[in-house]
């Protein structure tokens, strides 16, 4: 009985071996799938987050073309990091529309002066209900919505450089 309760340590440590190995062979999918994917745009009027910018409607994204809808927020350290990606989109030719998550004018201006401005309207979500209401969760996240104001993809987190081939594509399918 001695000589099996010497054993049991090295037996645990093999399970727990297996485990880890088999956990980092095999991992678990890591995509989130929008529920929101397919429907359309919640309603909201935003008022604008930054003077000279037209605040932000869900009927501004029934115009007949996709466009991006971008959540961000100047408290945001990725959102920094994204700035110089959606620049290049938008000198690509893509629209961008941007609700500012829990901020407030002076801090946009600021974020905007330092990072690049690729917004043609930016709506300011005070207390994140149209947030909320978009499923989603965290900033910055992206939307493309076709030109009848479906959503049809989703970027969680922020767009880097090498995601501008799939959120191209995402806008040509949503035409």
């Amino acid at each position: 009985m001695r000589r099996a309760s010497l054993w049991l340590p090295f037996a645990i440590f093999v399970i727990f071996f297996g485990v880890v190995t088999y956990g980092l062979i095999k991992p678990s999918d890591h995509v989130i799938t929008s529920k929101m994917i397919g429907k359309p745009l919640p309603q909201f009027a935003l008022q604008p987050a930054h003077d000279g910018q037209a605040g932000l409607t869900n009927g501004a994204f029934s115009g007949g073309q996709p466009r991006l809808l971008n959540i961000f927020a100047s408290w945001c350290i990725p959102c920094i990091a994204e700035a110089p990606v959606l620049m290049q989109l938008k000198s690509m030719g893509v629209e961008i529309d941007a609700i500012a998550i829990r901020d407030k004018p002076e801090d946009v201006a600021r974020f905007l002066e330092r990072n690049g401005n690729p917004y043609t309207r930016i709506g300011s979500d005070t207390v994140g209900k149209v947030q909320i209401s978009l499923g989603s969760s965290g900033v910055p996240e992206t939307f493309v919505i076709d030109g009848k104001g479906i959503i049809r993809h989703q970027h969680i987190g922020d767009i880097r450089a090498d995601d501008i081939p799939e959120i191209m594509q995402a806008l040509e399918a949503a035409k």
